[in-house]
């Protein structure tokens, strides 16, 4: 079952990049957005699952979505930690005017933060293993909104925000907000501190490889859209990510 959800995730991965990229999205499939951040969503449920047990990994997943999405609803209502911005698409069933959907694609950063932020710090120790991890995470989550923001407001109009930015007229305290919610999720993760219950290679390999997907996908809607500076930036700090990951997995791998 994980792996058809995974493949069903693929599948409509290559159908958004298409249907966006080329602006072929109509009207009435306008809820294939929803089921994607949903199905993203799910991927990351199923890989903390897979990787420190169902219950465990389920209870960390729901307190992510509920704490996402009641957090961005005081940032509608009361401009909280991220800024003024509005919901500019119908993202389907809403919670205190925030799209339930929203806590899916939160579950999705957390998801690919985790695993890049573990792998790079898994072998290091004590105090500064932990902080390291927080940090990383954190890092790696406002890495991801660097090119998710610019797309959805920009080019999609997914979202509008009422403030004025340096980057792309986003302002500076919604990646902030972003650092320190992210923050936030990895260090509830360093209190849980669960024992990792399976050593496979195939979910913290298909967690990674979504991180470099996701960042593809709006690159690409980006590039379209005629925003080069985020893909140029964000690509090059996700390869960097990638190769201190990838560097650290080796060096495990040879002691």
């Amino acid at each position: 079952m994980d792996t058809i959800i995974y493949r069903f995730f693929i599948f409509w991965y290559i159908c958004g990049v298409i249907l966006l990229t080329f602006d072929l999205l109509p009207p009435w499939l306008e809820w294939a957005n929803s089921v994607f951040l949903i199905t993203a969503g799910v991927i990351a449920i199923i890989y903390f699952m897979r990787m420190y047990g169902a219950a465990g990994g389920v209870l960390y997943s729901l307190f992510i979505i509920v704490v996402s999405i009641y957090v961005e609803h005081l940032g509608v209502a009361y401009n909280f930690l991220f800024g003024s911005y509005d919901y500019n698409q119908n993202f389907g069933l809403k919670i205190f005017d925030t799209p339930v959907t929203i806590g899916f694609a939160w579950m999705l950063i957390i998801g690919c933060s985790h695993e890049l932020a573990r792998g790079i710090t898994e072998k290091w120790n004590g105090f500064f293993r932990y902080v390291s991890f927080i940090i990383t995470g954190g890092l790696l989550a406002v890495t991801m909104d660097l090119i998710l923001d610019p797309v959805s407001y920009k080019v999609k109009e997914y979202w509008i925000w009422q403030e004025p930015g340096v980057y792309y007229d986003i302002p500076f305290s919604n990646f902030m907000g972003w650092f320190i919610l992210a923050a936030f999720f990895h260090a509830i993760f360093i209190l849980w501190s669960p024992a990792r219950v399976s050593h496979s290679s195939l979910w913290p390999s298909r967690m990674s490889l979504t991180f470099g997907l996701i960042i593809g996908m709006f690159c690409i809607m980006a590039i379209s859209g005629g925003l080069v500076g985020a893909p140029v930036l964000v690509g090059s700090l996700a390869a960097l990510w990638y190769i201190i990951y990838f560097w650290r997995k080796k060096g495990y791998a040879e002691s």
